[in-house]
């Protein structure tokens, strides 16, 4: 049906429909456009595309484990990739170059004093770069040109006109190579002074102003002591690397390592055989010393266990019998004790009389001799001198109760004996 043939009606409504077909397609496409535009810059940005990126090489023993697009990391971070690996010619010193891009911030990080390539294992047959930190020294890439003066007054000029912008981009020595100035140290009208006494050839400086945000342009040159700009084609910089050997290669060596003492080793098993042989036999004798000692342990536990018993130890020390006698022999001690403090009660009587019969005797001699005084002197002393001991002896306390019945005789010579 042709257009023409449709009423009015229709033909406004188709045109609607085109219409909202014309702008479903148009915003389609533009969404279209924007989410592959978002995607190209997304993969730029986590590429790096954006970022100042440095080239950096160094040299190895082997690439063995090692591929061109690998990760390099610092610190943990993956901070670039490996873009070249390939053999060195034959007569050169170095085996295999090896190049690699640093992204920005992280070759900032890269200094003179302390930054190297690390060669380490990765995997089980894999290894990668890592580039550690700096500690000291120079940044070995910068952002900002140097420039070369011949003529100091220039310098000395472009200082004065931008006051503190101006800094060395190189060490400064004396006659005696000592160091006076170091890179970096700002240049002033006084140090520029003494910069032109030690009469250098040329002197290269910067403008910390002047930065390029789009690549690196010097690099640091340990044997010059001084920054360079890059020449063309050439922007790397060179870091020196610390190589690990190969996990096959470790793996090599061990199995060498292993070969070697493999000997020894079989060796060691052999003895160790050997006393396990002797283990088993030593076992084998307890066994039989032990069936052996079984009467013995058996006798042990009973005698244990008579012990045990009230009045065990004795009845095993002495017998059956032995505790009949024990108690016999008690029985007689006592009865030999009762008849003992009996007979001693009566000796003691016995004697209480004999020493009152001589206290009386030696009383009346004593009353004797003091009367009559023809006695002789020594016989009276002795008499006296016996009295005493007798006297002392019914004051003793052991002997004191067999004194208790005294005659009035023997009172009135004490008394006379005192007066």
């Amino acid at each position: 049906m042709a257009l023409q043939d449709l009423t009015p009606q229709l033909r406004t409504r188709l045109s609607r429909v085109e219409r909202t077909v014309g702008w479903f397609v148009f915003l389609a496409t533009a969404l279209l456009l924007f989410g592959f535009g978002y995607y190209i810059y997304h993969t730029a940005e986590n590429k790096g595309w954006f970022k100042i990126k440095v080239q950096f090489f160094t040299y190895v023993q082997s690439s063995a484990g090692l591929s061109e697009g690998d990760k390099v990391f610092m610190m943990g971070f993956p901070v670039g990739e490996i873009t070249l690996i390939k053999a060195m010619p034959p007569r050169n010193p170095h085996n295999v170059r090896i190049e690699f891009k640093i992204l920005d911030p992280y070759f900032r990080y890269i200094w003179s004093g302390g930054s190297m390539v690390k060669v380490n294992a990765a995997s089980f047959l894999g290894r990668q770069l890592e580039v550690t930190r700096g500690t000291n020294g120079y940044a070995i890439c910068v952002t900002q040109p140097v420039t070369v003066f011949s003529n100091l007054d220039e310098l000395a000029q472009k200082v004065a006109a931008q006051p503190d912008q101006w800094q060395l981009a190189q060490d400064v020595f004396d006659q005696n190579t000592n160091l006076v100035f170091h890179a970096y140290d700002t240049l002033t009208s006084s140090n520029l002074q003494m910069i032109s006494e030690l009469k250098p050839e040329t002197i290269t400086a910067y403008n910390n102003t002047e930065l390029d945000h789009h690549h690196v342009v010097a690099s640091w040159h340990p044997h010059s002591h001084r920054y360079e700009n890059f020449t063309p084609g050439d922007e790397t910089a060179w870091l020196h690397a610390a190589e690990s050997p190969a996990v096959s290669d470790q793996l090599q060596a061990m199995v060498t390592q292993v070969q070697t003492a493999l000997p020894g080793i079989l060796a060691l098993t052999n003895k160790v055989a050997e006393v396990l042989a002797n283990a088993a036999m030593a076992t084998a004798n307890l066994n039989v010393t032990i069936a052996s000692a079984q009467p013995l342990l058996n006798n042990v536990a009973q005698i244990t266990s008579e012990l045990r018993e009230p009045g065990g130890p004795m009845v095993w020390a002495l017998g059956t019998n032995g505790n009949r006698q024990v108690q016999t022999a008690l029985t007689n001690a006592n009865a030999l004790l009762a008849d003992s403090d009996n007979n001693l009660d009566q000796l003691t009587r016995q004697v209480g009389l004999t020493l009152i019969n001589v206290a009386n005797i030696t009383s009346n001699l004593n009353a004797q001799v003091q009367a009559n005084s023809n006695i002789l002197y020594g016989i009276s002393k002795m008499v006296t001198d016996s009295d005493d001991f007798v006297q002392g002896l019914k004051r003793h306390w052991l002997l004191r109760s067999a004194f208790k019945k005294e005659n009035k005789a023997t009172a009135a010579a004490a008394a006379n004996k005192n007066n």
